[in-house]
């Protein structure tokens, strides 16, 4: 059985011919032309809107579209033309308020017409491609009105005039501006720009040219960037109030420009009040502004950056170099800190803690630094005097921490970190085997900050000296066990320190006294008894003794050095001895010994013997005499050694000549690691990458890596190609 056919429906033409009026159009138009006029003499109430939609649906579902949208388009012409007229009539302050006026009258009456031909531009308008009633509108509102000959101009100047005058201080009416320009706006972006905002920045750019050259004249450096910002501030402002938001950036970068680009260079290097004298008179607050406001210029930043780094390796070379500073090494490296803190506040504060503008610090100081060879060893001082003497003010540890870690940012700065470590470890020694360090905890972190930054191959010694010290009481302890019962005469402590890891040299043993004598080979007995195969040999400059001592009838118990003890104990058998016969009996080396007879002699208060003649330097021909007449409150007294706080010139030249030949084996070994890798390699390379291997260490000196490199070849570590003699080869 078939499934009957779904039948489809079929819509019959007309078989007659409809009859329109012939008048249809120019009834139906009059009519609409009627309420048009009705709206804009604002007698809207009185109209029947449902009434004309259905007028102009009719009249558009007939064919008569095109002639509707032509004869709109005239009417609206012929409304606008005699609102030009009474735009143009308005006198003074007037204009604007008449212009906005009649513009919210226009927008109502095409909001109201566009309802009433609502069909037509729902259907009419998109097929023919014209412009909907509403736009159409606002477009011969443009061409009309705004751009009338005797509208545009004035207007464009009665906004610029206004602006200008509220740029001068007076009070304007902003709420008129802002619906201007939102008119302006609204009538589409080119409108607004073409119109308004083109004229508006060349007419600003003119203002900043002129009144940033009136200002930079009369005012500092300081009081023009307020300005500046002040001006900023107020251009932002003004766009957030009555201007499209997209303009804020265009009038900015005017004011960038005129106010600041333009004269960037001379606000900079002003006298008496640029970025120089702001930097050195700590003024962040105008530093923070010159920041803030040169963030917007091109190359703004860069030249901050590069005039403080030029300021900064300049003073710095002045505090480096300058002789007179250089006489306290602890107050040398307190400036340096100084500055450090100085600069770092500056930067964290005023340039908000920018890396750049650290990173450029940080080459500053390391460029200055280490224009000093001697930056090593003042530093190394440094670190001596407050582990010594604590820092001046430290409530707790963590004060001393603090300073510390600022001492290790000086630290990283130095390219020759063996000299630095050459001189901690002297240091280091004298504070260990003196019992002169203010905390065990302060000198272990010091360790560790020094490993942390540089590996364990530069503490690994340092580290030895404080087990050597644990050793040696442990020692101790054992010696005066095994010496139980014979307890009469002096005692001792000895610290047995290992070879190569403490900064001993070799020294002429002195003469010590037969008390001391005695008993130091008893010492000598037992640990060799206990150790096989070792070697004693005493350090008598590295030592300190504590002996009683009577002045008349006054005791006393002075604190001295080895060499002070074998001096004074001269004096038990005789009250006067010539320098002659002191150095005779002690074979104390010269050097030391006019430095321990001036701290005996000279200190005043510590004074324990008179030298004749009376003066603070040590000849040969002086004599010396026990000072029965010393006093002092204090039942103990320390007697220190005179010595240079920094070194002589001869021991600078010691130091120095151990450091280069420390450094030698550390290039070679370098040399071969790279050539092991490389097999072969030009010498440029070689330098290269030795200096890259080292720098965290020292700047190898290229002369010295090509005699390295000669020695290597001298015992066939490494072999010159026969044809290119530029070129080595690893020999395996």
């Amino acid at each position: 059985m078939n499934p009957q056919r779904k039948r489809i429906p079929k819509i019959e033409p007309f078989k007659h011919r409809v009859e329109v009026d012939p008048k249809f159009f120019d009834k139906s138009w009059k009519k609409l032309d009627d309420a048009i006029r009705e709206i804009y003499n604002h007698n809207a109430s009185g109209l029947s809107f449902e009434e004309l939609y259905r007028t102009a649906y009719n009249m558009v579902l007939h064919k008569h579209g095109g002639r509707l949208y032509d004869k709109l388009a005239e009417n609206l012409k012929g409304h606008l033309r005699e609102m030009g007229k009474l735009v143009e009539a308005a006198q003074g302050g007037l204009f604007l308020e008449e212009l906005q006026r009649r513009w919210a009258d226009h927008i109502k009456a095409l909001q109201m017409i566009r309802d009433i031909l609502m069909y037509m531009d729902r259907t009419f308008i998109p097929s023919s491609k014209k412009t909907p009633v509403f736009e159409h509108g606002l477009e011969l509102w443009r061409d009309i009105v705004v751009r009338s000959p005797k509208i545009h101009g004035r207007l464009v100047d009665t906004l610029l005039e206004l602006i200008h005058r509220e740029r001068m201080g007076e009070m304007i009416n902003r709420g008129l501006m802002r619906n201007t320009t939102k008119m302006l706006m609204e009538l589409g972006s080119s409108v607004y720009q073409d119109d308004f905002e083109r004229p508006f920045l060349e007419v600003s750019a003119s203002f900043y040219s002129g009144e940033s050259q009136q200002c930079i004249e009369r005012c500092d450096c300081g009081e023009y960037l307020k300005n500046a910002e002040k001006r900023l501030a107020e251009e932002s402002e003004r766009v957030s109030l009555y201007m499209d938001a997209k303009t804020a950036d265009k009038i900015a970068n005017v004011v960038d420009k005129e106010m600041l680009s333009n004269h960037m260079q001379r606000l900079f290097l002003m006298e008496n009040s640029g970025l120089v004298n702001m930097l050195i008179n700590d003024k962040h607050e105008d530093l923070t502004r010159m920041y803030d406001l040169f963030k917007r210029v091109p190359d703004g930043h860069s030249t901050i950056r590069s005039l403080m780094a030029s300021h900064v390796k300049e003073t710095g070379k002045i505090l480096v170099t300058d002789p007179e500073r250089l006489r306290d090494p602890v107050d040398f490296v307190q400036r340096l800190l100084n500055e450090k803190d100085k600069y770092d506040e500056i930067v964290s504060v005023s340039f908000s803690n920018d890396k750049t503008f650290q990173n450029a610090l940080n080459a500053s100081f390391e460029h200055f630094i280490n224009l000093n060879n001697r930056s090593p060893e003042f530093i190394s001082l440094y670190v001596d005097d407050k582990l010594r003497k604590g820092v001046k003010g430290a409530a707790n540890e963590e004060d001393i921490e603090t300073v510390l870690d600022k001492v290790m940012m000086l630290f990283r700065y130095l390219q020759e970190k063996d000299v630095f470590e050459k001189y901690y470890k002297q240091h280091l020694a004298k504070r260990l085997l003196s019992g002169k360090t203010s905390s065990d905890e302060a000198e272990r972190n010091m360790l560790v900050k020094l490993k942390t930054e540089c590996g364990y191959q530069f503490t690994s010694k340092l580290e030895s000296m404080f087990t050597d010290l644990k050793t040696s009481q442990d020692t101790m302890q054992s010696f005066y066990a095994n010496l139980a019962g014979d307890s009469d005469g002096p005692t001792i402590s000895v610290q047995i320190l290992t070879t190569g890891s403490w900064p001993t040299q070799p020294c002429a043993t002195c003469n010590l006294p037969p008390e001391i004598l005695g008993v130091s080979e008893q010492f000598r007995a037992h640990y060799l008894g206990t150790h096989n195969g070792r070697r004693l040999t005493w350090q008598t400059n590295m030592g300190n003794a504590d002996i009683k001592a009577t002045f008349g009838d006054r005791k006393h118990e002075l604190n001295v050095s080895t060499y002070q003890m074998c001096v004074l104990m001269l004096f038990n058998s005789t009250d006067t001895l010539t320098y002659k016969e002191i150095e005779q009996n002690t074979a104390i080396p010269p050097v030391d010994l006019k430095r321990c007879l001036q701290s005996l002699a000279c200190v005043k208060g510590k004074n324990v013997l008179r030298k004749e003649p009376m003066s603070k330097d040590i000849s040969d021909s002086d004599a010396f005499h026990f000072n029965d007449k010393f006093s002092s409150k204090l039942v103990k007294v320390k007697i220190g050694t005179v010595v240079a706080q920094k070194e002589s010139e001869p021991e600078k030249q010691e130091t120095r000549h151990r450091v280069e030949e420390d450094r030698k084996p550390q290039i070679e070994a370098a040399i071969v690691r790279i050539m092991k890798s490389r097999r072969v390699l030009d010498h440029n390379s070689i330098v290269t990458e030795v200096t890259k291997q080292l720098q965290a260490r020292f700047l190898p000196n290229p002369v010295v890596i090509k005699k390295r490199i000669e020695s290597l070849i001298e015992r066939e570590f490494l072999e010159r190609d026969k044809v290119d003699r530029k070129l080595y080869r690893y020999l395996a």
